[in-house]
């Protein structure tokens, strides 16, 4: 048997897993702000599952804004001014509008960026706003700071 790819997660954060598709493909999510009281709520325990699943199922990029890459960012800036470049608008207007297109880029980019997806259990809510509610619900702000998805067969990258 060839192992090509592992990921281990080490340190203080809460780390949950999910197995889908009978056993072909394997998701890992780490957790951060996950005391052991919230570790041993069911309601933490459903969040650990949907948001597994998102991954396993939708296949985002990053785990945060900030995961993505600074050059990439910069060339959709650069894309999103081209296109802006004779409208006369001022100069603080302009940023303000190829913010609000980063934020689109964000949720539709290949893949994407985890909190900015639409969460698959209910499509009119993001999974940002998912994980704000379980965080209210269960009283710590929860959140993702990293995944790991995994697949029978996949080559080491």
């Amino acid at each position: 048997m060839g192992v090509s790819r592992f990921v281990r997660y080490a340190g203080g954060c809460y780390v949950g897993q999910y197995i889908h598709l009978g056993g072909k493909s394997a998701v890992m999510v780490e957790f951060a702000g996950v005391t052991p009281a919230v570790a041993s709520r069911e309601e933490f325990g459903a969040l650990v599952k949907e948001i597994a699943m998102q991954v396993a199922a939708a296949s985002p990029q990053y785990a945060t804004r900030d995961q993505v890459p600074a050059d990439l960012l910069d060339k959709e800036k650069a894309i999103y001014r081209a296109q802006m470049e004779n409208s006369g608008k001022p100069a603080n207007v302009l940023e303000k509008i190829i913010e609000g297109k980063l934020g689109a880029f964000f949720k539709q980019m290949p893949g994407g960026v985890l909190p900015d997806q639409e969460s698959i259990r209910d499509p009119k809510m993001s999974v940002k706003q998912v994980l704000d509610a379980a965080s209210k619900a269960l009283g710590a702000p929860v959140t993702v700071t990293r995944f790991a998805r995994l697949k029978v067969g996949e080559a080491s990258a």
